[in-house]
């Protein structure tokens, strides 16, 4: 089921909705203008990499990653009833958490054809009881969910554009030393894991290269392209 945030995706891109659902090599394409093919992708991006590598071989690309810098959780009993309880999510996504798909998207981004725009949105997600309770069952099923705000919006083309998204003082310019995934969940704020598949795309994308290690921890250091004082 297209939950409203995707409809209203398709329309900030394209307004005219003979233009969304359409039919192109065999995909059913989000929304389509004179320029290029437009995927918004509320999912993982790794459900999308065979379709969107197939499509860059013919057409340009804007894949649309909605990120959500907050959600408020409003709470139903029934389909389309009154909300009986609301709240905020303490789940807050930053640009950090887009490499949290980068990481599957990796053998696709970049891509000369293809161009990645990442929002920070504020969303409010309808949740219903779930009918059957598993020992998986989270206890709850999503409604909907809807598009309150766009407050942030980035477009990615080149490693360098990604490179600029991350704050300065994790990768200050004069940055030399080496560094390990401890040291990059340190200076941005996140989990170690989440460094660590930061650390990976990096490396994937020659954006950072491995050295050598530290004990178990492996080193990794910017090239001499990305901390030459002339950059």
């Amino acid at each position: 089921m297209e939950h409203s945030i995707h409809r209203q995706l398709k329309s900030l891109y394209v307004t005219d909705e003979a233009c969304h659902e359409v039919a192109i090599d065999g995909y059913r394409i989000d929304a389509v203008d004179e320029k290029r093919l437009i995927e918004i992708q509320y999912g993982p991006l790794g459900a999308i990499r065979p379709k969107i590598r197939r499509l860059l071989k013919s057409h340009d690309v804007l894949v649309v990653k909605p990120l959500a810098a907050r959600k408020q959780l409003l709470k139903r009993e029934v389909p389309e009833g009154p909300v009986v309880s609301s709240r905020k999510s303490p789940r807050k996504q930053t640009v950090w958490n887009l490499f949290d798909d980068l990481v599957h998207f990796v053998d696709v981004f970049p891509h000369p054809r293809l161009e990645l725009e990442v929002l920070l949105t504020m969303q409010d997600e309808y949740r219903l009881p779930a009918e059957k309770k598993r020992w998986r069952s989270r206890g709850y099923v999503v409604e909907d969910r809807l598009l309150s705000e766009v407050t942030g919006r980035t477009s990615l083309k080149t490693v360098d554009d990604l490179l600029d998204l991350i704050p300065e003082a994790v990768f200050p310019p004069w940055r030399t030393e080496p560094f390990t995934t401890a040291d990059l969940a340190k200076a941005a704020g996140i989990r170690r894991p989440l460094a660590r598949k930061v650390a990976y795309f990096l490396r994937r994308s020659g954006i950072v290269q491995v050295v050598g290690k530290e004990g178990n921890a492996i080193l990794y250091e910017l090239p001499e392209r990305v901390v030459s004082p002339d950059k």
